[in-house]
């Protein structure tokens, strides 16, 4: 964090000081859960549909927070405001204004964006000190913690923004306003909330209306409510994917027998052979769009190539694979799931079916998708029978149309499954799995089902 302290702080949100016998102290962080917070930090306390961040105050500043920013007194060292979450975003405004020599790369999608997010970060790395979110810290929270992260030295700050309706991602940018624009694709996570799929590409369009004249949009020529997005704004517009149309473009797109993809990629007329580490065809698109920031930002084409080449997940539950010591092939991607990762999840799994071994996909409820969900949900089932998945488990109530869809489009015995919940999924496994098996855990991170995943890791033998 840039060098502030407590009246700092105070004057950069318009607050109130209250209890604050120093507003001297240095503050050199920020938390919003009390539970990690650390010496120096300011805590910010949310009122939250479940807890009041108030209540906890006192913990934090035994944890160390030198100050609370609050919409009431803590009794410990308060900066009261009418809204934390829209001081903390002022915060980390006035944070980026100190910052003018660092780069704000933006992204969001309906899909791939935190994957996208750490292969952008672990790119830019190669270039200078660079800030990224841990995991999918993508709201009016999360960004601004991401941003108070910053210090003098950072050189690229990369930014994931997600949405729930119109304006969202507008709000964002006026807290980060993007040197670089990423758009990756529009699908139908949160079409329960949206209503269209025009509808979530206006809102993921104004990622690139917030870019100014300097700016640098980077979007996917393989989307074409992404493409038209190019309309949009007055900056210059750079485009990947395996379309003839794409300046960043991958093409001899193949999968190795672990579902890793390799291709060749295109750009300013050079070109590179990449061979991903990680797992599922989509992961090339995703690498695609990260090469195409780095390459706008200074990068060379052969040291993208050898970078994206040795990239590995950093964040959990995406994609992540691991065998059991008894030879069990486990694919944790339960941090969350829309119609279009499941797809890629399964396509990912059928390629890795291995010489006598079998598949199970192991699938929950994919939340908010509104109107669609019983039709999504029945495709998602009726994909796993064509893609010749072994077993399908279907975990909860809400994946129960999963099953159905799966079971109506094959007529075998047993092939599908219904089961209750994740305690019944992981008993079914330990009776069926023999080494040389894949199973493939994916569901909406509200579902819970990494336990599956973990608990099959955890007690093999």
């Amino acid at each position: 964090m840039i060098s502030i302290d407590i009246a700092g702080v105070a004057a950069a949100v318009g607050g109130r000081l209250v209890d604050c016998p120093d507003p001297t102290r240095p503050v050199t962080g920020a938390a919003a859960d009390s539970r990690r917070v650390q010496p120096g930090d300011c805590y910010v306390a949310i009122v939250g549909q479940r807890v009041d961040g108030h209540d906890f105050a006192a913990a934090a500043h035994d944890a160390g927070a030198v100050v609370t920013l609050g919409s009431r007194p803590t009794g410990q060292p308060t900066i009261v405001v009418d809204d934390p979450v829209a001081a903390l975003g002022r915060l980390a405004r006035h944070t980026l204004a100190a910052l003018p020599d660092a780069r704000v790369v933006a992204l969001t999608g309906s899909s791939g964006k935190t994957t996208t997010k750490d292969l952008i970060a672990g790119l830019l790395e190669d270039l200078g000190p660079t800030v990224a979110p841990a995991g999918s810290f993508n709201t009016e929270v999360g960004l601004p913690l991401t941003i108070l992260r910053a210090t003098e030295a950072t050189r690229f700050l990369v930014l994931e923004m997600g949405a729930r309706g119109l304006g969202h991602i507008a709000t964002l940018c006026g807290i980060a306003g993007p040197d670089v624009s990423v758009v990756l694709n529009v699908g139908s996570a949160h079409l329960g909330e949206f209503g269209t799929r025009e509808v979530i590409a206006l809102a993921k369009g104004e990622i690139v209306e917030a870019l100014h004249a300097d700016g640098l949009a980077v979007l996917n020529a393989d989307d074409p409510l992404v493409a038209a997005m190019a309309a949009r704004t007055t900056a210059r517009v750079v485009r990947f994917g395996a379309s003839p149309a794409a300046e960043v473009r991958m093409t001899d797109l193949e999968l190795d027998p672990l579902a890793r993809p390799g291709f060749t990629l295109h750009a300013g007329g050079s070109s590179v052979a990449v061979q991903l580490q990680m797992v599922g065809e989509h992961m090339a698109a995703n690498a695609c769009a990260a090469a195409a920031v780095a390459l706008e930002l200074g990068l060379p084409l052969e040291r993208v190539g050898a970078l994206l080449a040795a990239a590995t997940p950093r964040s959990q539950w995406r994609m992540e694979v691991a065998t059991t010591p008894d030879g069990v092939t486990v694919v944790n991607d339960a941090y969350n799931a829309n119609p279009e990762s499941m797809r890629a999840a399964l396509r990912a799994l059928a390629a890795m079916r291995q010489p006598g071994g079998r598949t199970f996909a192991v699938l929950g409820e994919m939340k908010e998708l509104g109107a669609d969900t019983i039709a999504e949900h029945d495709a998602i089932g009726r994909l796993a029978v064509r893609l010749d998945v072994w077993r399908t488990i279907a975990v909860g109530q809400g994946a129960r149309p999963l099953f159905l869809g799966a079971a109506q489009e094959g007529s075998w015995d047993g092939e599908a499954q219904w089961v209750p919940d994740a305690d019944a999924a992981l008993a079914m496994l330990r009776d069926l799995l023999r080494p040389g098996d894949v199973v493939l855990v994916k569901a909406s991170r509200s579902v819970g089902l990494e336990h599956v995943a973990r608990a099959l890791l955890e007690e093999a033998p």
